[in-house]
């Protein structure tokens, strides 16, 4: 069995009295660290890069599984860059829309296992060095939230 699925069923399978997610390192390398929390209070979910020195190219292959509690028929991203406690950039994308998706999830329903392995182009020629937060959160159509993470960035990097 391939560790994401161990990690799948793991993260799936956790029961945690607390009212937070616990964190999950993605990479921790020489100079650059990246972790992950769900900020979604009703899921957790799995994610892994093969290597940390892989973010800092152009695109890089990601992991990510999940159980859908929300149907996708439309799907919208926004991403905040959070530094000091201040969101300093605002991101938003449209992903999936009726006669127009760019994954081939879309239109998964309720229920459905999600899993996702492939590139993934950042559309930056570099991470900004230091540390901060990235806060990533998937919407549908009805507004519901389908997927959130938090992640935490700590670039030593110079470039």
């Amino acid at each position: 069995m391939k560790t994401t699925n161990v990690v799948l069923i793991l993260v799936l399978l956790h029961i945690n009295a607390s009212t937070e997610w616990p964190t999950h390192t993605v990479c921790k390398e020489d100079n650059l660290e990246i972790y992950y929390k769900s900020c979604d209070p009703q899921q957790d979910f799995a994610f892994s890069i093969d290597h940390c020195s892989d973010v800092t190219t152009h695109t890089f292959n990601i992991r990510s599984a999940m159980v859908l509690r929300q149907n996708i028929n439309e799907l919208y991203l926004k991403v905040d860059l959070i530094m000091n406690g201040k969101t300093v950039l605002t991101y938003s994308e449209t992903i999936c829309e009726p006669g127009h998706s760019k994954l081939i999830f879309c239109g998964k329903k309720k229920g459905e296992h999600l899993y996702y392995e492939g590139p993934v182009t950042l559309g930056i020629k570099e991470i900004p060095q230091g540390d901060y937060i990235i806060s990533a959160k998937l919407t549908n159509e009805d507004h519901a939230t389908v997927a959130c993470a938090d992640f935490t960035v700590k670039n030593y990097l110079d470039y």
